[in-house]
């Protein structure tokens, strides 16, 4: 992450100069520093960070499928008005483990058209959707099973 923060530092300046590279050491020093006194970030938690990476990758795919799904789901209930939609609040326990976790889920949710993360209270979520099939709430749901790998 430091070396990432580095490149953007030189980046942000604009070309390679003595100067910048020289100033740019003591600015990700500093940035580290605050780092790890606010938030507690060390080089082994970017270790784990870097580790999962690939796997955040996959789900973000994982992610943008899901929401083309969707948006095709509500595109055909829009176009065809047989699909009669039944609006519902449907309230769930996901079982995850971490705040991340849940963030992520609720987040995910919100992004998938036709659905919408209303309320979250410690492990259980509240969420509109366009109608109950829109939202899979079982153990084995595509997101739910993604999220438990990134929190293992």
């Amino acid at each position: 992450m430091y070396i990432l923060m580095y490149v953007f530092w030189l980046l942000l300046c604009g070309k390679v100069t003595v100067e910048t590279l020289l100033l740019g050491v003591p600015i990700v020093a500093a940035l580290a520093a605050l780092e790890y006194k606010l938030f507690g970030y060390t080089p082994k938690t970017e270790g784990r960070v870097l580790k999962k990476t690939p796997l955040f990758l996959a789900y973000a795919g994982v992610l943008v499928w899901e929401i083309f799904k969707a948006a095709f789901v509500v595109l055909r209930d829009i176009l065809f008005p047989k699909y009669r939609l039944a609006p519902t609040l449907v309230t769930f326990e996901a079982g995850l483990k971490t705040d991340i976790g849940r963030f992520l889920l609720a987040n995910s949710i919100t992004l998938t058209p036709g659905t919408i993360t209303v309320k979250v209270e410690g492990d259980a979520f509240t969420v509109h959707c366009l109608d109950r099939s829109m939202l899979d709430t079982s153990e084995d749901a595509t997101f739910l099973r993604w999220i438990r790998r990134l929190e293992a």
